[in-house]
């Protein structure tokens, strides 16, 4: 059973500040005793990029701080004052007018200065936008002046001001791409690189792009103390402890969400123009577009922004990105556009869809009912799982259906299969081979032109520890706690050989996300969605489709409800065709709302 407890700290002498502060420990959740004294930290911020330095913390001209004004509150404050703790919620942003502020990382043994912010700059990163708890502390480290903008304000100013909008977004961005580099958050991860829960979690805040700090098990000589300090014991491992203060013992996604504030509070009366189901291309499209032209949205993800394209390590032929782009970058640009435009995304997993009243109604395994007018189903698929006895055992512990960053670390150095011959497969491999010693491609049919790019194969040729084995498939995985060796077969000679291979990357076939649907749209003999010209009369007779039109193009056998992207039948299997469809489906919607 998993458990979660809370660290109790004990009480302090307290700094009294002008705006009053929230307490730092929780006393069995009870706040009486508990109080802060508060240090200013040593002026020794996080090291920045420094070709980007003045774009992560630029200085806004008189003009553009005006104009800021506008929107604002303007106030004073006094050294020591605190401006936002973690955990708030709708964080501000603060233009420092005169005086000095500064963002800290607090921990339960000291705190880290992030970053100073002197006159003309601005406070703020990316969970301003998405309305998601603030990771660091902001104080006043001098008397002065500031100007207070409400987050509904900078949410308008994003979409109202280009000038000002170019400023704040990239300056967002950029500070949040800092703090993943440096480590630098609100979340301590303590795990070993062998379990499949740390990595789990690893990969959960990694593909929602939150900053955490990682403690080696079996490498961080510091690591006794903490798990003292906090009354763990290894065999409770892995640990997630927020803001130094909430110790989760193997937590579930959920979980974690829960004590990060990932999702806001949901009305459950409130009809939605459209419910976006699935946060991969097609959706984060569909959301972007969605939002940008007025719609009320909101965006159901069971795990994190970019689908299975989430995964790729890096997509080289997507339009307007010649160096290419990891899926997780792509993805998490298309999120923060959307909480741009205003589009709300909750991380829940769907249990079902209710398509028999006056209105659609999307359960929630929680037991949330979602209520919208119009659906674009974006769920996706599913790399299809291996026929291989005890493969169970070992997913996630050698067995991975990824290929990021996160799972690269675990095989540096060493040996390593990627099994599947289209293009994720392809990129997987070449990336994966950047680090391992070496790389073996398994693929059942007789080679790669007739399922991957040209550019891939290329690619894979000319990396010199990539080996291409055709006609040949897994057949056994062996090992204890974690994968140890494999056996693969040549299907045409019928010979078998085992290697000592630690890390099987899984990326072969493709299984439709579609098993929630209660068979409310008509699906084909492979459980794909068919839509629009693919429906044909006998079956619209059959589910009885209301309306004298045909379906339009992306619509399903409901009105009103649309399929996009790898979900739908008759797919193009590549980002830019997913992405093409979610917005296609856009300008449908607006078409049924009008009817």
């Amino acid at each position: 059973m998993r458990k979660q407890a809370h660290y109790v700290a004990k009480p302090m002498s307290v700094a009294k500040t002008r705006w009053g502060s929230k307490p730092d420990c929780l006393l069995a959740g009870n706040e009486a005793g508990c109080i802060r004294i508060v240090v200013m930290a040593e002026p020794t911020p996080i090291p920045l990029t420094a070709s980007r330095a003045e774009q992560i913390y630029p200085i806004l001209s008189s003009t553009q701080i005006q104009r800021l004004v506008a929107h604002g509150q303007a106030r004073s404050v006094h050294a020591g004052d605190v401006l936002v703790e973690p955990g708030d919620r709708e964080i501000p942003i603060f233009v420092v007018i005169s005086g000095e502020l500064e963002a800290v990382r607090p921990s339960f043994a000291q705190e880290t200065l992030i970053r100073t912010i002197g006159p003309g700059q601005f406070t703020g990163e990316l969970n301003t936008l998405s309305g998601r708890r603030a990771i660091a502390r902001i104080r006043a480290r001098q008397d002065g002046q500031i100007v207070e903008v409400a987050r509904d304000n900078v949410l308008a100013l994003v979409q109202a001001d280009a000038g000002l909008s170019e400023i704040l977004m990239r300056a967002f961005i950029l500070r949040r791409a800092e703090l993943l580099a440096q480590g630098i958050g609100d979340v301590t991860l303590v795990g070993s690189n062998y379990s499949a829960e740390t990595l789990r979690i690893k990969e959960f805040l990694t593909r929602n792009d939150h900053p955490y700090t990682y403690i080696n098990l079996e490498h961080d000589p510091a690591v006794q103390n903490l798990l003292d300090h906090f009354h763990v014991s290894v065999a409770e491992t892995p640990v997630v402890i927020c803001r130094g203060e909430t110790v989760l013992r193997n937590p579930t996604n959920s979980e974690i969400a829960g004590c990060l504030g990932f999702n806001e509070e949901i009305d459950e009366t409130r009809v939605r123009d459209l419910v976006v189901v699935g946060a991969g291309p097609a959706g984060l499209a569909a959301a972007v577009y969605g939002a940008s032209e007025g719609l009320d949205i909101l965006l159901l993800e069971t795990y994190s922004p970019g689908g299975q394209a989430g995964s790729s390590s890096r997509i080289e032929n997507y339009l307007g990105f010649p160096t290419g782009i990891s899926g997780n970058e792509l993805a998490g640009r298309a999120y923060t556009q959307a909480q741009k435009f205003g589009a709300q995304m909750l991380l829940a997993r769907v249990s079902g869809l209710k398509c028999d009243g006056k209105r659609y109604e999307i359960g929630l395994e929680d037991g949330t009912s979602i209520a919208s007018k119009t659906i674009v189903i974006a769920t996706g698929a599913s790399y299809r799982r291996l026929p291989i006895h005890d493969l169970s055992r070992f997913e996630g512990a050698g067995v991975y259906y990824g290929a990021t960053s996160v799972e690269a670390q675990l095989c540096s150095g060493e040996e390593a299969i990627v099994v599947g011959g289209g293009n994720s497969a392809g990129q997987a491999a070449v990336f994966m081979a950047q680090n391992s010693k070496h790389l073996y491609l398994l693929v059942r049919g007789s080679g790669l032109v007739d399922s991957m790019s040209r550019y891939l194969i290329r690619r894979i040729e000319q990396t010199p520890n990539i080996t291409l084995l055709s006609n040949t498939e897994l057949v056994g995985l062996e090992g204890s706690n974690h994968l140890e060796r494999v056996k693969w077969r040549n299907n045409l000679s019928g010979d078998e050989e085992t290697k000592n291979i630690a890390h099987v990357f899984v990326m072969t076939g493709a299984e439709p996300n579609t098993g929630w649907l209660n068979r409310c749209v008509v699906l084909d003999g492979k459980g794909f969605i068919k839509t629009g010209p693919e429906l044909s009369q006998e079956e619209l007779i059959e589910a009885s489709w209301p309306l004298t039109r045909r379906p339009y193009l992306l619509e399903t056998s409901l009105p009103g409800v649309f399929a996009a992207g790898d979900v739908r039948a008759g797919n193009v299997k590549r980002v830019a065709s997913a992405v093409g469809e979610g917005s296609i489906a856009i300008s449908f919607v607006h078409q049924v709302l009008k009817e």
